[in-house]
């Protein structure tokens, strides 16, 4: 029997807008998918990347040139594809009316609520969590949903898809190095995340999966709309229905389980000294530790081993982000969009809108 549906803090459905965010690979198109699929949100299957891909490669866009040409890339890529939305009218909205990010994300979504007659829509960028005092300032009324997924099961998972580049002296496929990043970018959101207030919600995945009715209950209170799981599993967009296995192991006939898959991918070796480096921060966010690693303390090879990652993730943040080092850079084009984003993870919008 399914639990009941959590009452909403207004009592009334809510328009604000909602972003999913948190590290990659913890989780968040699961969860947008999720409201999707509960309904009252527009559907559209990709991930904006406005914030942490367009903007950044398209120079200040209070200057027409710099959005029109935004818009020719974007039009060119799977994220307009997926949108299904008439190219003449958002070419008008963005190109006419829209002076910074925040205009361009809300004007494509509104055509895509108006094209589907929705009037709520949600976003699903992870790495946008590093712009949330930007998207705060500029959509005001935005709600935060950070999730949060175990650092071990993270790094595993990046370290597969080799997310995160490696120092030279480093193997490779080190889940050290994506250790290191799942600890900088969630301690940034959480950070940026306290000063939203009631705005920002953490939701952990793998409470999530465990008890997903009542952990959906606590994210409906928070978003103003209910959130039926039976209704989420008979829709199933995206990952619902398909969940991603990139990080699963390729054995036959194992059930597939995202929770605790790094117990059979750390060596004993790299599990200590993974503890040791980001072992306080699992503490803090409630996971428990399978070595006395973190009560080890720090030498001076951790220290700078954590010292030269940060480094090397503040900086490249700084130069995606630098408008000077922005105008070395070739144009950005659809079709490098689409390499950098993999919108074909989901399916196309215009296929989803049109069955129902």
């Amino acid at each position: 029997m399914n639990a009941p549906l959590a009452a909403t803090r207004s009592g009334k459905p809510s328009s604000a807008p909602v972003f999913v965010l948190g590290s990659p690979r913890s989780g968040t198109t699961l969860l947008y998918d999720m409201l999707l699929s509960a309904g009252g949100f527009a559907v559209y299957l990709a991930e904006s990347n406005v914030f942490n891909l367009l903007a950044p490669r398209f120079g200040a866009l209070s200057v027409r040139a710099n959005r029109e040409r935004l818009f020719e890339a974007w039009l060119g890529s799977k994220l307009y594809r997926a949108s299904g939305i008439d190219p003449d009218r958002i070419r008008r909205r963005i190109v006419e009316d829209c002076r910074n990010a925040g205009d361009v994300l809300r004007s494509v979504m509104e055509e895509i609520c108006a094209w589907q007659g929705m009037t709520r829509w949600a976003e699903n960028s992870p790495e946008a969590i590093l712009y949330l005092p930007l998207i705060k300032q500029l959509i005001p009324d935005a709600l935060v949903l950070h999730i949060i997924r175990d650092g071990r099961d993270v790094a595993t998972s990046l370290g597969r898809l080799r997310y995160v580049r490696p120092l030279p002296w480093e193997d490779r496929y080190s889940v050290i190095g994506c250790g290191l990043y799942w600890e900088w970018i969630v301690q940034h959101g959480r950070r940026f995340g306290r000063l939203l207030g009631s705005d920002y919600m953490e939701v952990r995945f793998e409470e999530l999966l465990a008890y997903p009715q009542e952990t959906l209950n606590q994210i409906a209170r928070f978003i103003d709309q209910p959130l039926d799981y039976a209704t989420i599993q008979s829709v199933g967009y995206g990952s619902v229905s398909k969940p991603n296995t990139s990080f699963s192991s390729q054995d036959s006939g194992e059930a597939f389980n995202p929770v605790g898959r790094w117990k059979k991918n750390f060596s004993p070796k790299e599990l200590m000294l993974f503890e040791r480096l980001v072992g306080t921060t699992l503490e803090e966010l409630g996971y428990s530790l399978a070595t006395e690693a973190a009560k080890i303390p720090e030498d001076l090879s951790l220290r700078m081993t954590r010292l030269l990652h940060r480094s090397f993730f503040a900086s490249k943040f700084w130069f995606k982000n630098n408008r000077w080092v922005r105008t070395l850079r070739p144009v950005l084009t659809g079709e490098e969009i689409d390499a950098i984003v993999l919108a074909d993870d989901h399916p196309s919008v215009v296929k989803v809108a049109n069955s129902t």
